[in-house]
């Protein structure tokens, strides 16, 4: 009864990430009712998060605040109050979400931004967990091909060079980065561990260049998914194909460690696509199978996207739709070894 009782439990499932692509599967898995873990970057120094970050000398909170809320369970009126962003002629608020203003209150008040978001949690209701990557605000440094380097997540896609690689430093002295409390058993005890979608340098990598977390990922028994970007990213992966994405991921953590990866194969039209509204889009990400065979036991490609405000966006239903399909496949796996 037991074995019966393991076999049918909710998955545990372990999404690493930051941006806007995050929310969207959290809110899929939320609504299947998966057992979330959301560990979400703590690089991000542009926008309303990077004032903050500098005034206040607090952990980034805008993708901590959007996760927060793909999981809660307040309604959607008192969400609305979270998202509101202050309009340009509050010269000092100027951009400010109340959201973002909350998450440093808390973190100044509890002294942890870990405990400030497990505090807020409970407040909003979350279903899930929601970890910050590192309980300190990290930077986020690129060496180009050239040799050349910038620090900082926000500079990065300016410099328009190709990227070698990136790595994260701690903000104000040289110690060893961290992840954040809760992190590395949440990653060992998954039963899927799901990287994207989001930007492949900005978002993916600065979570997993965290030395001990990086390792739990390539340790995991945990099946792990990367969900490939539809679009190349201005900056970041022009002419990347999917396998190049892959490639990066792999070369980073010196492993072949991904077992699946999801491809969106549907075709954008040329003509959709405001490239003034999403002016980091450039083109659609080719495909390259042969290479995609190379560097992971698994591929499934299917149309995952979602047409909406002249843009193009994972479709959330359908990934979460496959993600639970290779949940579930993995969990009946490990116990039929266990």
């Amino acid at each position: 009864m037991m074995m019966n009782e393991k076999k049918v439990r909710k998955p545990k499932i372990v999404v690493i990430g930051g941006g806007t692509g995050l929310p969207v599967i959290l809110k899929g898995l939320k609504a299947k009712q998966a057992d979330v873990t959301a560990v979400v970057t703590v690089a991000d120094d542009g926008g309303s998060s990077g004032s903050l970050r500098n005034y206040a000398n607090v952990v980034p909170a805008g993708d901590i605040r959007n996760v927060l809320l793909s999981l809660s369970t307040l309604s959607e009126q008192y969400k609305d109050i979270f998202q509101y962003r202050f309009d340009s002629k509050d010269h000092f608020l100027a951009g400010h979400s109340i959201g973002n203003l909350i998450i440093a209150a808390m973190a100044e008040m509890q002294g942890s931004i870990f405990d400030a978001i497990q505090l807020l949690a409970e407040m909003m209701g979350v279903d899930g967990h929601v970890y910050p990557a590192a309980e300190e605000a990290l930077i986020l440094h690129a060496i180009f091909e050239d040799g050349s380097k910038v620090e900082g997540e926000s500079k990065i896609a300016k410099v328009n060079k190709k990227i070698e690689k990136v790595f994260v430093t701690a903000d104000e002295d040289n110690h060893e980065v961290k992840a954040s409390r809760e992190v590395l058993e949440a990653i060992h005890e998954a039963d899927m561990v799901v990287l994207g979608p989001g930007s492949l340098f900005t978002s993916i990598l600065p979570n997993l260049m965290i030395g001990d977390l990086g390792q739990a990922v390539v340790d995991t028994k945990a099946e792990v998914v990367y969900i490939c970007n539809i679009m190349t990213q201005l900056g970041e992966t022009e002419n990347f194909t999917d396998s190049d994405h892959v490639s990066v991921l792999h070369k980073h953590l010196g492993k072949k460690f991904i077992d699946t990866v999801l491809v969106n194969t549907e075709y954008v039209p040329n003509d959709y696509v405001n490239l003034v509204k999403y002016d980091e889009y450039l083109v659609q990400v080719a495909h390259n199978f042969t290479g995609l065979s190379e560097e992971v036991p698994r591929v499934i490609s299917d149309n995952f996207l979602l047409f909406r405000d002249e843009g193009v966006f994972h479709d959330g239903n359908k990934v979460v739709e496959e993600l639970f399909r290779l949940a579930y496949e993995s969990n009946r796996i490990r116990y039929a070894k266990a």
